[in-house]
């Protein structure tokens, strides 16, 4: 899988997601910031932390960390796919 797929893959699971239920589209913003994150981090409660301060940043609701985690392991278990096929 390239990275054009992983990025892809990462998208749909967060679009899917949709913590505020405004929509797949209504996020693309953070989308982009939280697949950043998830080539720079590597650890599932560090990418959570910083996953909850991109959609609080962006929309004054907290998120608890408890979902931001779930969401975390999802999107680094489609990085290591990635990167161990390569």
């Amino acid at each position: 899988m390239d990275i054009r797929e992983m990025n892809l893959k990462l998208v749909m699971i967060l679009q899917e997601w949709d913590p505020f239920n405004i929509g797949e589209e209504g996020y693309d913003g953070e989308i982009e910031d939280v697949i950043q994150s998830v080539h720079d981090l590597h650890h599932p409660s560090d990418l959570a932390k910083k996953i909850q301060a991109i959609y609080e940043e962006s929309f004054d609701q907290w998120i608890p960390l408890q979902e931001c985690t779930k969401v975390s392991y999802k999107l680094l278990a489609v990085k290591m796919d990635a990167t161990s096929q390569t």
